[in-house]
């Protein structure tokens, strides 16, 4: 069996990843008053990161939107993932990154119960990419951080370039879009990907 024959045997559950926020316990502090414990909702697929019953409020220069959820555990940062249509909606300019990565990132507000946060740098559109283990990674033949390309099956099926590989002995092999590029391809939480 070929390289590509054997990459598409395996194929990658995909999810949608919608805005969200990832809290610090300083954020979660001010939000929600000193000492808050957020409250999980339910699981998320990787081990360990669920969505939170918390909702927020997040705004930029053109408006707000409401009701973006909190996913936890608890970061070394507080950051905000939004689309790009929810960037432009908002006046925000979010770059592309990848998830941590906010030097240069957007300014955000963010508005709790108790508080409000003005973040200088804390908006980003999370760059896709696909989870997996070390084992995924070797019968794949990529490494950590490697850019590789992403084939949604499907009526509306597409493939995304600029897919990052985020390989670690704790993740399930899981591609994350968001909301913009998921509806592009007709895609779904349970869809299949394969990796070209």
């Amino acid at each position: 069996m070929d390289a590509k024959a054997n990459r598409a045997a395996k194929p990658v559950i995909v999810n949608v990843s919608n805005r969200h926020i990832h809290l610090h316990q300083n954020e979660v502090d001010i939000l929600f008053g000193k000492g808050y414990q957020l409250t999980k909702l339910r699981d998320l697929m990787q081990p360990g990161e669920f969505a939170c019953n918390e909702l927020l409020v997040i705004g930029g220069p053109k408006g707000e939107i409401k009701k973006v959820r909190v996913l936890g555990p608890l970061r070394k940062a507080t950051q905000v993932e939004v689309s790009l249509t929810d960037s432009i909606t908002l006046g925000l300019g979010a770059p592309v990154r990848q998830s941590g990565h906010l030097a240069g990132a957007a300014p955000v507000k963010i508005t709790g119960p108790k508080g409000t946060v003005d973040l200088k740098e804390g908006c980003i559109v999370a760059m896709r990419h696909v989870h997996m283990k070390p084992a995924d990674a070797e019968f794949f033949g990529i490494k950590d951080q490697e850019i590789v390309r992403v084939r949604i099956e499907g009526d509306r099926g597409l493939v995304f370039d600029n897919v990052v590989a985020r390989v670690s002995p704790n993740m399930l092999l899981e591609c994350h879009l968001d909301t913009d590029e998921a509806n592009a391809a007709g895609a779904k939480n349970g869809s299949k990907a394969v990796i070209l």
